[in-house]
């Protein structure tokens, strides 16, 4: 059961928050800056991006009681917006989902520390990542969950800072061909388990819908 749901929790991360794929976005927001910047950068991103994404988990089931929000209810509706991303993904689209808008990117041009904004919010910790945690967080299995989501979170961002740290050899050896192939895989998976948590929640809602 918890092996399952590591490997759920593993998946869904990856996916949503996608690291290969934030490397040649990263290199084009650092073009300008030398190594050394762009690697204080790139710590400083993940490290604030990380705060946000645990403060997330740990408060997740008392924010849904707080906004009175039923976790079936918020089952369906993060599984619509992991739906989204998940099209965007396979078409190789950018949106505000997981992405800048056009104004965001020009307005992070004219920055000089691009590390809290775009980067943490919303390239790393953006509204795909906090659902995808609020969802995981707020299923009913053990408290020992909690833990696990904050390990996999750890293992991904640790993965997310490696890929920065690489973005220049990671875009070079992939290049714009290959990083699509790896986004379009990724939002098929992403597509069938944002379905699966709309289901999920909408036999938790309509418990006849289950047939028992």
């Amino acid at each position: 059961m918890m092996i399952e749901f590591a490997a759920s929790a593993f998946t869904l991360l990856l996916v949503v928050i996608d690291p290969i794929g934030l490397a040649p976005l990263f290199l084009a927001l650092t073009a300008d800056e030398t190594e050394s910047a762009r690697k204080k950068t790139a710590i400083k991103g993940v490290f604030i991006a990380g705060i946000i994404l645990v403060v997330f988990t740990l408060a997740g089931d008392a924010l849904l009681g707080y906004l009175n929000i039923s976790t079936a209810s918020f089952s369906i509706a993060g599984g619509v917006l992991l739906f989204l991303l998940a099209i965007d993904m396979i078409f190789v689209r950018q949106s505000g989902l997981r992405s800048t808008t056009i104004r965001e990117k020009e307005e992070a041009i004219h920055k000089a520390d691009i590390s809290v904004f775009p980067l943490a919010i919303p390239m790393i910790a953006g509204p795909g990542a906090l659902t995808t945690l609020l969802l995981l967080a707020g299923t009913p299995v053990l408290r020992l969950e909690t833990v696990i989501i904050l390990m996999v979170l750890l293992f991904i961002l640790l993965l997310t800072l490696f890929m920065l740290l690489l973005a220049s050899k990671i875009s070079g050896l992939l290049g714009e061909t290959g990083t699509n192939v790896i986004t379009r895989v990724l939002g098929i998976i992403l597509t069938a388990l944002a379905i699966q948590y709309i289901i999920n929640g909408l036999i938790a809602s309509f418990p006849v819908l289950s047939g028992s």
